[in-house]
């Protein structure tokens, strides 16, 4: 009987609980602006009272549910990290709702705003009084507006990682083909040269070059050297002395100091012309050590009677030296072996790099010499000559070891002056290309793309720029979402650059599949270093594009390979400045970007994001280091 009584007694306050609770509480959730379904999105009911707390999310069709859920007072809300909890709300469940507990309508959730106002929205209210939101028409426009300039830099930027794809392609099958039968250096034969060596206040490094060109393993007869010297400062007595050895020693060699340095480097060039006792004429600056058989392995080829130039490739003397000079190693690299050696085996344009190669001096003369009316005279003479039909001819195999920046000031300096050159160029250059009789419609399009390859730095500035409002956008108008698949562009750009870099990269046989792990490290390191770089080239450019004229700043010299041996260098100034200072600011609000998407779990720019901050900070803070240390020295 007993047994009996506490079954009923179990089986009463059974249905007691079941009779305590709602069996489902149900509902719809939609964005507020596009009226749409939102999936997977997390809302919780929270008890008022008992503070007992119940969680589901959404489906596909926007409908979430909970079951057996206790009667009482509740509070709805949207715990999900990307909406807003502006839907909260409390609502009662009694006995009326024990099967089940429907929301009459569909419950609104609102996006986010990132790190900036939401200008999607204004309030409105109808003629009954009742609020309601609207969608801003002008903000709208304003958003496609710059999602439309957003989406034609990353084009510019995918484009430009085509071509340069297709360079990398192109190399690589060259390099299969094997090399062609080197032509033969014949002492009898070989013609007068004249090395001519443009210097401006190098006391460091002056005397070095000087010997090296002096140790040519070259007819003495047919060697002539130029110190083309415009220097101001103890550098001019040093040269003067060293000069007076060397001529010692039964060498033809000749100090021609400017006291008007017109011109800067280009005009000393042009300016010695007259003295030039070679048919041919080598140039290297005062960093370069070149090896003895430097004439001995590049003369021969310009028994083609076609070829005005002969360059040859950049070694790096002190790439160990520090991180920032592994970087500019692995750059060069690209340039030396794709942008150079892929150009030339297809028959494209190339150009002297100022340094480390030869002229004929009928080609400099026929092409119009000299000029000085852009900062990177190399590229235009370069340029005017093949214009002209000259050939030129690219010695990937021939090294011209020479000395890299060691600092970040001295390396800032060195791109300003290319990359507002290589504007300059292409301002004064790109009618000529197209209109040029006799110019191959490839060669325009890989000229055109040459010329313009320091623009890059403004697209990759302004994508930068422009993705800070591009998120704002996103998350106030939930219609244009979309926008992020745009940064697909992004990663294919990346990837085809990698394979550009990876088939220059010169250690990649080394160490086997490390080496692959080695350069994907350095690949994604030297990147965020160009990216860090943009503001202090876009500049640059942007002076270029301007016409804003400037003097020729040579790269500071140390003669330094180990970081034992460094010195204060005169001639490095360090000061901050504007740049410096956006730098700065800059690292802080992408990698705070970077860190507020992450943590809301809107991850798709993250990465982007985050690269540029690091960037950013890593320029600023060795820009920074130096100018501390400068002032306490």
């Amino acid at each position: 009987m007993r047994k009996h009584f506490l079954l009923i007694l179990l089986l009463a306050v059974t249905g007691i609980s079941f009779s305590q609770v709602s069996k489902l509480v149900k509902g719809t959730l939609i964005d507020e602006k596009s009226e749409k379904v939102v999936e997977d999105v997390t809302v919780m009911l929270k008890n008022t009272e008992t503070k007992d707390s119940f969680v589901t999310t959404t489906n596909e069709n926007g409908f979430f549910q909970f079951k057996n859920i206790p009667f009482g007072n509740y509070e709805f809300r949207i715990t999900d990290k990307l909406y807003k909890k502006d839907s909260t709300f409390t609502f009662n469940i009694n006995q009326d709702h024990a099967d089940n507990f429907t929301f009459g309508k569909p419950i609104t959730a609102n996006l986010k705003v990132s790190w900036m106002f939401n200008w999607g929205d204004r309030k409105m209210t109808d003629a009954t009084g009742k609020v309601y939101i609207q969608e801003h028409y002008w903000s709208h426009l304003v958003g496609k507006i710059v999602l439309a300039i957003y989406g034609l830099f990353l084009l510019l930027i995918f484009f430009y990682s085509i071509l340069q794809f297709n360079l990398a392609i192109t190399y690589a099958k060259n390099k299969k083909l094997g090399k062609k039968q080197e032509p033969v250096f014949d002492p009898a034969t070989t013609p007068k040269v004249t090395v001519q060596l443009p210097m401006f206040n190098e006391m460091y490094v002056a005397e070095r070059i000087i010997e090296s060109c002096a140790a040519f393993d070259y007819p003495s007869d047919k060697l002539q050297i130029q110190v083309l010297d415009d220097s101001t400062d103890e550098t001019k007595d040093l040269i003067a002395k060293k000069v007076a050895e060397v001529a010692a020693r039964g060498i033809n060699i000749q100090h021609i100091h400017r006291v008007d340095r017109t011109g800067y480097k280009a005009g000393a060039l042009d300016a010695a012309m007259d003295r030039v006792e070679g048919d041919f004429i080598a140039i290297f600056d005062a960093d370069f050590i070149p090896e003895p058989d430097f004439l001995k392995k590049t003369m021969p080829y310009f028994q083609d009677e076609h070829i005005g130039v002969v360059q040859t490739r950049w070694g790096h003397l002190n790439k160990d030296y520090s991180l920032l000079t592994e970087l500019q190693a692995f750059g060069l690299n690209g340039h030396f072996a794709i942008e150079q050696g892929g150009r030339n085996s297809a028959g494209h344009f190339i150009n002297f790099n100022g340094t480390g190669g030869i002229w004929r001096k009928t080609c400099i003369e026929d092409a119009g010499g000299w000029e000085h009316d852009t900062l990177t005279e190399d590229l235009d003479l370069s340029y005017r000559a093949q214009m002209k039909g000259w050939k030129f001819q690219y010695l990937e195999d021939v090294v011209s070891p020479a000395e890299l920046p060691i600092t970040m000031s001295a390396l800032k300096s060195q791109q300003h002056r290319w990359m507002k050159g290589g504007v300059e160029c292409f301002k004064k250059m790109w009618k000529r290309l197209l209109t040029t009789k006799g110019v191959k419609t490839a060669d325009r399009i890989h000229g055109i793309s040459h010329l313009f390859n320091s623009s890059v730095f403004l697209f990759i500035l302004m994508v930068a720029l422009l993705s800070l409002v591009v998120l704002h956008v996103k998350d106030s108008f939930s219609d244009l979402n979309y926008i992020l698949r745009f940064m697909s562009v992004f990663i294919i750009s990346t990837l085809f650059l990698m394979v550009y870099y990876w088939f220059s990269f010169r250690d990649r046989k080394a160490n086997g599949k490390k080496s692959f792990f080695h350069f994907i490290g350095r690949f994604f390191t030297f990147l965020i270093m160009s990216m860090g770089m943009s503001i202090n080239n876009t500049v640059a450019v942007i002076e270029g594009y301007l016409g804003i004229k400037s003097s020729f700043v040579r790269t500071p010299k140390f003669n330094v390979s180990r970081k034992s041996e460094f010195k204060q260098n005169k001639y490095d100034k360090k000061k901050l400045n504007l740049v410096n200072i956006l730098e700065g600011i800059f690292a802080v609000v992408f990698l705070f970007t970077a860190i507020n998407r992450a943590v809301y779990g809107d991850l798709g720019m993250v990465p982007f994001h985050l690269m540029l901050g690091i960037g950013f900070g890593m320029v600023f803070y060795y820009s920074v280091k130096e100018v501390r240390e400068a002032n306490r020295a």
